[in-house]
């Protein structure tokens, strides 16, 4: 086992770009240990509909970064009060799917410190019922990854606004995140003086049985292509978002000139393939003028506003403007 120090890096892109560098391209014939402690942001599993797991509001509104994983599951929040911990390994049947291998350890340094943590189900740290981790895995050729989060002391209320998604009916075959009664372990802690790093520390330790750390240090052309690799794909708005699931949506609205409802088909990609309005509104040109300028537009605020630019919504929809639409739609 060797140990790789991302220098205390809080950027996700960076960071999952890292597991990623290092599950394709260092020591083969060695399994690795990374942790990292990310900025507020929402992972996204690989097999997601970004649009049905984050509140785009409260997102914008507070700079979350929102960044696809490779491995499948739910989305999650993190943060600063948030560690992760990941484990590279040989795709072998000892290791893939064995989530007790990967999570032992950190349960052992767990119950140590006083904590009654034990591992729930297939994949979930729990303590007293209440979920304190989540893990997943994946395969990349003959290397496996099994990762997972530590809410250590998480801004619990946050996960709740970050994760509320904007009341709409969606239709798509993207996992859906199962949310769970989740809990910090600081809550836990008999002597709560322990910081998030020196719990850090403990598990590095308790991997390595209390002897000395082998440690792997990353080269400047390392450090290199992980910082390309994140630009790339991790901070790819076709990664993060358009390769979503295709799906179908229904919003609606009242507002003082009618009622509006809009369907959109979303190809899987991002793209709007078609956009319907109906409703009680009032307007003095044909909506479908309006949907027909929609089709073939990304399916992102941005480019939804460049996709409208110049187009006057209150010919389509009374005393309705540009700001309101895109609301509506996104």
């Amino acid at each position: 086992m060797i140990f790789i120090d991302n220098e205390n890096n809080h950027d996700p892109a960076f960071n999952l770009a890292m597991e990623e560098f290092a599950i394709r391209n260092l020591a083969p014939r060695q399994e690795i240990l990374l942790f990292y402690i990310n900025e507020p942001s929402i992972i996204i599993g690989r097999n997601q509909n970004t649009v049905e797991e984050i509140n785009v509001d409260y997102v914008e509104e507070h700079a979350i970064h929102v960044v696809r994983r490779l491995s499948g599951g739910g989305a999650v929040y993190h943060d600063l009060g948030n560690l992760n911990f990941s484990f590279i390994a040989p795709n072998s049947t000892d290791n893939f799917h064995n989530f007790r291998k990967f999570t032992q350890p950190v349960i052992d340094v767990l119950q140590s410190i006083g904590v009654p943590a034990e591992l729930s189900g297939r994949n979930d740290i729990v303590v007293e019922g209440r979920k304190i981790s989540g893990n997943a895995q994946y395969v990349a050729g003959p290397r496996m990854v099994s990762h997972g989060t530590l809410l250590w002391n998480t801004d619990l209320t946050r996960v709740g606004d970050a994760l509320r998604v904007k009341a709409a009916k969606i239709e798509s075959k993207g996992i859906k995140s199962v949310r769970s009664r989740v809990a910090n372990i600081t809550e836990f802690l008999p002597e709560p003086h322990v910081d998030i790093l020196t719990f850090r520390q403990m598990i590095i330790d308790g991997v390595f049985a209390g002897g000395s750390v082998s440690q792997y240090a990353l080269t400047p052309s390392d450090w290199q292509a992980v910082a390309e690799l994140a630009e790339n794909r991790y901070r790819s708005w076709d990664w993060n978002y358009g390769r979503s699931p295709a799906f179908n949506l229904h919003r609606e609205t009242r507002y003082p000139g009618g009622g509006i409802e809009a369907l959109l088909n979303v190809d899987r990609g991002g793209v709007i393939r078609q956009v319907k309005f109906f409703g009680d509104f009032f307007g003095q040109h044909d909506v479908a003028e309006l949907e027909a300028r929609l089709a073939g537009c990304r399916y992102e605020p941005n480019a939804l506003r460049v996709c409208l630019e110049g187009v006057d919504v209150r010919g389509y929809f009374m005393n309705y403007s540009l700001d309101e639409l895109i609301e509506l739609l996104y």
